[in-house]
Order: C-alpha cells, then structure tokens, then sequence
C-alpha cells in the first residue's frame, strides 16, 4: 500500500512536528508496534460492541487487533454504520460507546448524558483523520483548488470542467469541457459535517448551506459509507468527492492541492495535516475534550481539510463487566505506541499535549 512505503518518513515528520515519543514498527503483524498498555492490569473479560464512524474504522481494526492479542477471552465488535447511526445507537443503549466524527450537538448531549448514570457522555478525540478532495478527470493531474472554487463545485454552481474559476487555479492545466458529477455521502456523516463546516468557514459567500451530518445542497450523486463514495469516484469520470485519507489511497485516487489561508496550494500528507492540528483549540471542559480546528489556518505548509474523530464514552455508570474493556481498549488507543501505529494507516497522530489529556480522561472513566 502507497501508504506503508511512506510510513518512516511520514512519522519522523510527525514526530518533529507534534511532539510523539515514538513511531510504529515496520513489522505488519496484527498489533505490531502495539503498547503494553494493554498489560493484564487493563484486560476484561466479555464483550464489547461499538459502532459509527467509518473514517476511524481502519484505526479502530488495528487497535482491536492489539488489543485482543494481548488480552485473550475478549470479544470487541466495531460496525462502521456512520457517526449518527453510531451517536443514536449509543442513546438507544446499543452501543458501549461510539465513534464519531463530530462532537456531540446541543441537542445530543442530553440525551447522550441520560445514558451515563450520575455523569456525562465525553467527547475524547482519538483519531486525526483528514480529508482528500478526489476527482477523476482523464488527463488533469495535480488539481488545485481554492475554497471559492471548491464551494461554487459543490454548491452546483460550477458545472464544467473547464469553467473558468477552475481554469484561475489551474492556468496551466488542459481541462476538459466535461460534465462535473459531484459526489457526497447518502447516510449521515461526520465526514461530512467537517468538510461542510470547512466549506462554511472558509467560503461563506459561495456555501450557503451551513454544515450537517446529513447532504443539504441540491445535485450531485449519494454513495453510502466511505468505501461507497471512493469506489464511486473510481468508477466514475468527471466525478469529485470527499473522503478520509486512507480511503483515497486504498482506492488509488488523484487528490486535488488545497489553498490555505495563507494562499498556498497544500498537498495532503501527514507532515502538512498535523500543521492544522497543531493549532487546533480544546473547547470542551474538564475531561470533555471537543476540539475546535482553524480551517483558515495560516500556517506555512498546512493542509486545511482535517477532521477529528471522537469515543463518545460516558464518565460514569459504565456497567461493571464493561468498563474494564473500554478503558482497556481506550487506554491503548490513546498511547503514544497505540496512536503511532495509525500512520501507515492513513492518519495523523494526535499532538501529544491532546493525547495526554486524552490518556487523563480515559483514566478517570467509571
């Protein structure tokens, strides 16, 4: 994979860059490079059962791996079913905790909290996920877009190939006259609320429809899950789409450079997404760590579009067959080892003053 053969370098990248302690193993075993954190101290016994993101499902694989390997009589079961499915199963009681690429909402904590007795549902960012912007047109590499530009595409405002505000970012490119066949998530995705909310932070005259899990803008195609929108784009000429890193990788797709706020045009890599993270702001309180990232951030190098998928996990009132699972699992995911393993994966590791406080909270579960 494109991905492992760029492994060494992308970690001694993210080690100067965010500070990690260590990088994963060349070994691709199940688990390889895994902590022992997950010592017998953290093992419990039983079943585990997780669902929602699909972004962050190739990390939740690896760290289940590890996890099992080093504590044997463990089930744990994570289904990709997407951030609201996976937030409404948690409500509902049917999923131990959830992944999802998007904080709770207002409306969600309330109920998320009624779930944990005598405490609350937190927030914990786990995964850095960012985003490529995919397209497959014949004959235009190394695409570049502006916000503007981007925004008017997926607004359904620009139409063509060669319309002529992708024509300014691409003076030099040979662009067709062809349709552009936009692509989005069917089902509710937290992919989709961050690369909407980046649309609205960063092009507001050109997207006027806010951010949501759910697709609000008129036109384009639905693919379901992850695996549904690559595989569509691969299929499909003329198309253009969102999806997390790996995902585009996996897939082989050409991936557009994205301007940042200081006007650069950024290709997407570990080094220039952990630029963004970086700078990112913890908005939460106490051990609810709900981030905040700068999508116009000015940093040289920086690549705009990330995301950060969260455990939605109570404080308390975890049942007592369970919580040694889940902070088991947790604990390892948060570790330095845990986290560093995720780079060949397609991810960015969380800087280490996040994944500290992180570790904290995992801590404190009960």
């Amino acid at each position: 994979m494109k991905l492992q053969r760029h492994g060494a370098i992308a970690c001694l990248a993210l080690t100067a860059a965010l500070g990690l302690s260590a990088c994963g193993s060349d070994n691709n075993e199940p688990g390889a490079g895994a902590s022992a954190s997950a010592s017998a101290a953290d093992c419990g016994k039983g079943t585990l059962n997780a669902q929602g993101s699909s972004a962050q499902k190739n990390a939740m694989a690896e760290w289940i791996k590890a996890y099992q390997q080093k504590c044997a009589g463990t089930t744990i079961n994570y289904e990709p079913t997407g951030s609201g499915a996976g937030i409404q199963a948690f409500i509902a009681g049917t999923a131990d905790f959830a992944g999802s690429d998007s904080a709770l909402k207002e409306e969600e904590q309330p109920q998320a909290d009624a779930k944990c007795a005598g405490g609350q549902a937190l927030n914990l960012p786990m995964v850095i996920g960012p985003v490529a912007v995919v397209y497959n047109v014949d004959g235009v590499d190394n695409l570049q877009l502006t916000p503007a530009t981007l925004a008017k595409i997926f607004a359904g405002k620009v139409t063509k190939w060669d319309d002529a505000a992708i024509k300014a970012d691409n003076p030099d490119a040979k662009l067709p006259s062809t349709a552009i066949q936009t692509v989005h998530r069917s089902d509710e995705s937290g992919t989709t609320d961050n690369f909407t909310k980046y649309l609205s932070k960063t092009a507001e005259a050109d997207w006027t429809f806010d951010h949501a899990k759910a697709w609000m803008a008129p036109g384009g195609v639905g693919a379901a899950k992850s695996d549904g929108v690559a595989g569509k784009v691969k299929s499909t000429e003329g198309t253009i789409s969102y999806v997390e890193w790996s995902y585009a990788e996996n897939a082989g797709l050409k991936k557009a450079k994205i301007q940042n706020g200081a006007g650069e045009f950024t290709e997407l890599t570990a080094e220039s997404a952990g630029k963004t993270i970086a700078g990112a702001t913890i908005e939460g309180q106490g051990n609810d760590l709900k981030m905040s990232i700068d999508y116009n951030t000015k940093e040289a190098g920086a690549y705009p579009i990330v995301l950060v998928t969260y455990e939605i996990v109570c404080s308390t009132g975890l049942p007592a067959d369970k919580l040694p699972l889940v902070k088991g699992l947790l604990t390892h995911a948060a570790s330095a080892e845990g986290q560093a393993d995720l780079v060949e994966l397609g991810y960015a590791p969380l800087p280490d003053s996040v994944r500290t406080k992180v570790e904290t909270a995992v801590k404190s579960l009960s």
